[in-house]
């Protein structure tokens, strides 16, 4: 959580390269400054300094050498950072749940005519497929800037970067769902469950949930995390369901023009 000290140094900001900035006191760097682009397109800018002053002057700096539209990512919790930015002239844009998801949720069998594959069993070519049509009709309804950023796709247009980290609902030689969960620092993620939206419905969504849950309590996991769209309420539903608790929120900010 950001804390401004109290204070106004005197600073020189500089770009040190092509979206990183610096705010030097005394030849010391007193705060930092990042602009990265998402896959999508999207630019999140991202500030690291210990005075009001200082962040201020970092995002004048930033927006001076910036088009629009502009966005970060901030923790609801802290108020102090949200003003921040608030006064650079961003506005919440949306907020997504962060769920603490307990993994002994039990089995669920999937609908009649499907079976689910196993986290890290998945084919790739199968799973490829299904991620372009999921991808399609996510662009075609909400667009894909309302899903949770994902990380850099390889090869273009496709967000499969390791088909291990996946399990998938079949039907015959089809794949119709998906699920992939990410190992990280404090708790495994849940970062992406989808199923196509003429198969929606019918419990395949949960069946895909419960067997990587399940697969993570019989390695000794007792919770995940997975972050949730507030607009989502489907989602909001599924997670829910399962008994998952919210930890905290995170808003997304953005600025046009």
């Amino acid at each position: 959580m950001e804390t401004f000290t109290s204070g106004e140094p005197a600073v020189v900001i500089t770009r040190v390269a092509q979206r990183h900035w610096h705010a030097l006191e005394d030849d010391r760097v007193a705060g930092r400054a990042e602009a990265s682009t998402r896959p999508d397109g999207r630019v999140f800018l991202s500030i690291d300094a210990w005075h009001r002053s200082v962040f201020d002057q970092l995002a004048d700096a930033m927006l001076a050498d910036l088009t629009g539209p502009l966005h970060t990512i901030v923790d609801e919790a802290d108020a102090e950072l949200v003003a921040g930015w608030e006064r650079a002239g961003f506005t919440t844009r949306r907020r997504e749940w962060e769920y603490f998801v307990p993994t002994d949720t039990g089995t669920v069998l999937p609908p009649p005519g499907a079976t689910i594959v196993p986290r890290g069993s998945a084919s790739e070519g199968p799973l490829r497929e299904l991620d372009r049509v999921i991808r399609a009709e996510v662009e075609a309804a909400v667009g894909w800037q309302e899903m949770p950023a994902e990380v850099l796709p390889h090869p273009p247009g496709d967000t499969v970067v390791d088909s291990a980290l996946h399990a998938a609902a079949a039907e015959g030689d089809s794949y119709v769902g998906l699920v992939r969960v990410v190992q990280v620092t404090r708790l495994p993620r849940i970062g992406l469950i989808a199923v196509r939206a003429d198969r929606r419905r019918r419990g395949i969504a949960r069946a895909l949930l419960a067997e990587v849950l399940g697969s993570l309590h019989a390695a000794g996991i007792p919770t995940a995390s997975a972050e949730v769209n507030e607009a989502n309420p489907a989602a909001t539903a599924l997670f829910e369901s399962v008994g998952a608790r919210r930890a905290s929120s995170n808003l997304e900010l953005v600025r046009h023009g």
